[in-house]
């Protein structure tokens, strides 16, 4: 049984690619990152959401990010905008994609790991540069040219799965494999019990990608949110 890495970050899509892996008769290893991140609902949800499965090895990474100001998930002082944003969103980290998968190569190597899985998605995202299939290609290509691993024959690939499909059909996807999506939580500015505020970009792709596929809403949302 090969081994891999799956980013796991809380949310919709991270929850899918892991059902993903899994089904696909992988030893995976769930990988959270604690990276200063507005709020920590995200990772009490990657955490419910590993623990679905009774082979999985789930572990939280601290890495401080926060002097990467001017990004709303890394700086209290900068608002989550809550209309959809032009070009790239001020809710963009600086090269957190980058940083994440780097974490996830050094410990592949570590496992022996073969592959990393990561839900980037190009099709309804909110115009992240590290969410692109050429980001996801010339991140492969790197890590062939910087391990050790990859210099002795056995590259680490980087697997995105979802990278060009709607929300709906990750959506159905997810359902098909057993996701319980009530454990997920994609919102921005998650509240301390992990409720949604319904109007953030994040929010608003949820929403509409339950509706276009036809399932439920499990979001829980704040008491005070719109949605």
């Amino acid at each position: 049984m090969s081994k891999a890495i799956v980013l796991t970050s809380g949310g919709l899509d991270s929850a899918t690619v892991l059902a993903v892996a899994h089904a696909a008769g992988k030893d995976c290893f769930s990988l959270s990152i604690d990276y200063g991140q507005r709020h920590r609902s995200e990772l009490a949800a990657a955490e419910r959401v590993a623990a679905q499965y009774t082979d999985v090895e789930h572990r939280v990474v601290t890495l401080d990010l926060s002097f990467l100001s001017g990004s709303a998930l890394t700086d209290a002082s900068v608002a989550v905008p809550t209309t959809p944003s032009a070009g790239i969103p001020v809710t963009y980290v600086p090269a957190r994609n980058t940083i994440f998968l780097s974490l996830a190569l050094g410990w592949a190597e570590v496992l022996g790991a073969d592959e990393l899985y990561i839900g980037a998605n190009a099709v309804d995202y909110s115009g992240y540069p590290d969410c692109r299939p050429e980001f996801i290609e010339a991140f492969s290509a790197m890590s062939s040219l910087a391990t050790k691993a990859g210099v002795e024959g056995h590259p680490i690939r980087v697997e995105a799965p979802i990278i060009d499909m709607s929300k709906a059909d990750i959506i159905q996807l997810g359902m098909r494999l057993g996701v319980d999506y009530a454990l997920t939580v994609s919102c921005y500015q998650a509240d301390s019990l992990g409720r949604a505020c319904g109007v953030c970009d994040s929010c608003r792709l949820r929403r509409d990608g339950f509706a276009a596929a036809g399932v439920p809403d499990p979001t829980h949302y704040s008491d005070s949110s719109t949605a």
